[in-house]
């Protein structure tokens, strides 16, 4: 019979609710059924107990849903779903597939109290942060104008260098740009913001364990520019970037044609791709399959994300799959006991 762990030794892990009408409150009252996370860490729910407690009755999920008023480890059960309660969302208003400025206000709430609980480090009760789907149209009609995510645990961190970092398998993107439009990548690139990416992502990488991590940077264009025949953003802004990174310390090449890099990282073992745009970097990792992590590099604190949104065409059917959520608590975990590690 396998011994069970001991909840001292685990890290906390705070699970955001997302999105109430989207598929958020689902994904984690599935999440729990897995006995597995009590291997790796110790979950704590920032969000509305009774809507969680709405979702497993009209879903049928047994739970064992209790109400913390601490996030401190001495007063959490194995197996229970444990819920910092914020109280900000009346049930009543539950529209599962809908948006709504109230379902936005009240997942700024959630993401701003794992942050406050966050920054306080060792000090602190919350080792990491994992966050379910938000909707970033209803986080704007509720007040937060943000573009998603990343950007608002930037504001609240005062963080102005930040990276997004998708997971999948044995690939890992770092994005130069994120949400934006097509024709506004080119200009949006810039000398500083390749080499800052290249950077935070050599830096935090290590932060993972890896000692000397190997990077291979993206070209924008077809062919890498083809010399300048199909852009100069090659020559003038990515060549530069990485130039410096070198004289730096950073183990890293480039810019290689994208078309093909993909597939060198996977038989070469580049620990990172550094992608210039958001499609040209996420559609290879998900490619490699469901379960993926979404992970934000450079914050003082660790954060790690589903790689999918409220799914609101699904939500409150009872088929949402909580595969990457499992994913994402699993690598905030590893990344915590790494950083405690470091700091002790």
């Amino acid at each position: 019979m396998k011994a069970k762990t001991n909840l001292k030794s685990l890290p906390v892990i705070a699970i955001t609710m997302g999105d109430p009408n989207g598929i958020g409150p689902e994904i984690i009252l599935k999440l729990h059924r897995n006995k597995k996370i009590w291997d790796f860490c110790i979950p704590v729910v920032i969000g509305d107990i009774e809507v969680l407690k709405k979702y497993s009755e009209f879903l049928r999920i047994k739970s064992n849903i209790s109400h913390l008023t601490t996030p401190d480890r001495k007063e959490i059960t194995r197996g229970e779903i444990a819920v910092l309660d914020q109280k900000c969302f009346d049930v009543k208003n539950l529209n599962p597939g809908k948006i709504q400025a109230n379902c936005g206000r009240a997942s700024a709430i959630y993401i701003q109290e794992a942050v406050k609980l966050a920054l306080n480090g060792l000090n602190g009760k919350i080792d990491a942060i994992t966050t379910s789907p938000i909707s970033k149209e209803a986080l704007n009609k509720g007040g937060f104008k943000y573009p998603g995510h990343t950007e608002f645990l930037g504001k609240l961190t005062k963080t102005k260098d930040y990276v997004m970092m998708f997971v999948g398998g044995d690939v890992r993107v770092s994005l130069v740009t994120t949400h934006l439009s097509l024709k506004d990548v080119p200009e949006a690139i810039s000398r500083e913001k390749v080499y800052r990416t290249i950077r935070i992502t050599a830096d935090s990488l290590k932060s993972f364990g890896i000692k000397n991590p190997k990077i291979a940077v993206c070209a924008l264009n077809p062919h890498g520019g083809e010399g300048g025949i199909f852009g100069r953003e090659e020559k003038e802004k990515i060549l530069p970037a990485i130039i410096k990174a070198k004289r730096n310390g950073c183990n890293v090449s480039g810019p290689h044609s994208a078309d093909t890099l993909f597939y060198r990282a996977v038989k070469e073992k580049f620990d990172a791709v550094v992608a210039m745009y958001h499609d040209q970097g996420l559609i290879p990792v998900k490619i490699r399959g469901f379960g993926r992590v979404n992970i934000t590099l450079g914050l003082p604190i660790r954060r790690t994300s589903v790689d999918h949104g409220t799914a609101f065409d699904i939500a409150g059917r009872g088929i949402a799959d909580p595969a990457s959520l499992f994913e994402a608590l699993k690598f905030a975990s590893f990344w915590a006991r790494k950083k405690i590690k470091n700091l002790s």
